[in-house]
């Protein structure tokens, strides 16, 4: 039942990591996703933070007395990457072209 875990958390990290790819490289989102994204590059670097993070999480954490910090700082990064991934779905500034605060 533990080989069958790892090679499911595994799998799933990986996933996260290639849809992450996906979106940095061709800003393509996975479609369950998609209508909420905003800027896909944005996300997909979020997704590759996360999922950097969860694997250091995951799988450094359990080696116990060795790498200690390890897997906090895989905790933070994974919750870097769900903070990128929000701001990701949030509009960017809008650039002033030609605007001027006066009527004329």
């Amino acid at each position: 039942m533990h080989m069958l875990m790892i090679v499911a958390s595994v799998l799933i990290v990986a996933l996260m990591a290639g849809f992450g790819l996906a979106a940095v490289t061709t800003g393509w989102v996975i479609p369950l996703g998609r209508h909420r994204v905003l800027r896909p590059r944005l996300w997909g670097y979020g997704q590759l933070a996360g999922a950097v993070g969860i694997s250091l999480w995951m799988f450094l954490g359990t080696i116990p007395h060795r790498f200690d910090a390890l897997p906090l700082i895989g905790w933070l990064m994974f919750m870097a990457g769900l903070g990128v991934q929000m701001l990701a779905q949030r509009p960017g500034r809008t650039p002033r072209t030609g605007a001027t605060k006066s009527a004329s």
